[in-house]
């Protein structure tokens, strides 16, 4: 009885770190869509352990033939090693000489990127939106291109042409098949601040944007990209069989996330994933405050553009009938018409850029609390298990292996959690260091230009100063 507690205590509060095949080049990723932990083709030769994946739904897949695996270097990243910023495929910046945690992902990718350039071997970009017409609806298509060098992939390069909702369909297959993985958010579907018409061309190129950034996500992520329903979102042209054969099944993983035992209630959170939802809603609150006040800034730039566009004119009109003023006048009249169109362009850049990057973030954290949820539920279940052990201790066979089985599900989710957890405050740190550097050369520009404009109406001021002056004297 009390070793059956002790080992259920231990199980649930101190669940071990992750393997290093979850934060780098420097072991092997799990891939979900086959029932053991085999090494994937940008992974090193060892496997995290070698038990079936207690959250693997195979039986839904069909089958395909194993990449054969690449062997690489596992490089340990040195200590105070690499002294400058290095590119995500994604476009990224990312500093290495940053502190990193010990399971660091990040870092161990890009250290692997720098010695061996295969190791990037996915590339995919969204582009070329074009609208389309029918009796029965209208909508937005966006061109899908991939190339790659990975041997599940039977040709270099794919051009496909994909709509929001095969989007849609593709991130609830990853839900699924990889229920222990951060999923990265779509772009709401209707929902945008300040935008109507979902086909103009600004609120198109937006998505387009967030859809991109989406699939290059997915495409850097070491066991998203080995999923078997992007493989398939990239290369098949019509993915609508694929998406009726869904329908027909429940997965595997889909049940055993949505199953807690008999309304049992977890315990506590271990402290590590407590902190993890404490900083989620945190980073949530100040999220929102950032995000109203420049929804804020955004309209009020936008009336103050209004009347400064009716301001400028005044002077010009008014210059007509000012014949010894008439230079000075236009020249105001045009500086003000240059700082219009230099808000115009701070505004645009306020809208197209900083906003989105807010609102993808937002999302994010919705994503990952969702992911703390199911791995809340797993633990739950293993809990109970343990204290079902414990009043049924007479019955030896069967209930120790599903215990034991419970206890595999809760590591490969503390593992897989902790590792995207790394990745993703990796990537944050980045996007919001590019995000506010970029932010605040397009506020110096502003006011660079702003002043400029101004200084050209001095010398016109002072010329006539000085004719007033010789007319004095």
């Amino acid at each position: 009885m009390e070793a059956v507690e002790t080992q259920g205590e231990a199980g649930a509060a101190a669940p071990p770190p992750p393997s290093p095949s979850r934060v780098g080049g420097g072991g092997d990723a799990v891939t979900m869509s086959s029932g053991l932990c085999k090494p994937l083709p940008s992974s090193g030769p060892r496997s995290i352990r070698d038990v079936s994946h207690p959250l693997s739904a195979e039986e839904l897949l069909s089958p395909e033939p194993e990449p054969e695996p690449e062997p690489e270097p596992e490089p340990e990243p040195a200590a105070g090693g690499g002294d400058k910023d290095q590119m995500l495929p994604n476009g990224t910046l990312v500093e290495t000489s940053s502190p990193a945690s010990s399971s660091s992902l990040l870092n161990r990718l890009q250290l692997d990127d720098e010695l061996d350039g295969e190791t990037r071997d996915l590339f995919v970009t969204v582009d070329d939106p074009k609208k389309h017409v029918s009796a029965m609806e209208t909508f937005i298509t966006y061109r899908v291109s991939t190339k790659t060098t990975r041997n599940e992939f039977d040709l270099p390069e794919y051009t496909v042409r994909r709509r929001y909702q095969d989007f849609d369909w593709l991130r609830t297959k990853l839900e699924e098949s990889q229920p222990t993985h951060l999923i990265p958010p779509l772009p709401e579907k209707f929902v945008v601040k300040g935008v109507v018409d979902r086909f103009s061309e600004d609120f198109v190129e937006t998505r387009r944007k967030a859809l991109d950034k989406f699939l290059k996500r997915i495409a850097d992520h070491p066991v998203l990209s080995f999923n078997d329903h992007f493989n398939v979102f990239l290369t098949v042209k019509d993915l609508n069989p694929y998406k009726k054969q869904g329908l027909a099944f429940i997965t595997k993983m889909g049940e055993s996330v949505k199953y807690v035992t008999g309304g049992y209630k977890l315990r506590s959170r271990p402290v590590e994933f407590a902190a993890m939802g404490d900083y989620l809603d945190m980073f949530s609150q100040k999220l929102g405050t950032i995000d109203r006040i420049a929804q804020r800034i955004v309209k009020e730039q936008a009336e103050y553009l209004v009347e400064l566009r009716e301001y400028g004119p005044i002077y010009s009109s008014w210059s007509a009938i000012e014949e010894q003023l008439n230079k000075p006048l236009i020249g105001v009249s045009n500086c003000i018409g240059s700082c219009c169109i230099t808000l115009e362009d701070l505004s645009e850049d306020m809208s197209d850029d900083f906003l989105p990057v807010l609102r993808e973030y937002v999302l994010y954290i919705e994503s990952m609390k969702n992911v703390l949820r199911k791995r809340d539920q797993v633990q739950a279940e293993y809990e109970a298990k343990l204290e079902t052990t414990a009043y049924k201790k007479e019955e030896k066979q069967g209930t120790p292996t599903n215990v034991e089985k419970c206890q595999d599900r809760v590591e490969c989710f503390n593992a897989d959690l902790k590792a995207d957890w790394d990745r993703w405050q990796s990537n944050k740190r980045q996007d919001f260091r590019q995000l506010l550097m970029g932010m605040a050369d397009k506020n110096i520009q502003y006011y660079e230009k702003c002043l400029a404009a101004w200084e050209s109406v001095i010398p016109l001021l002072q010329e006539k100063l000085e004719v007033k002056s010789e007319g004095h004297s």
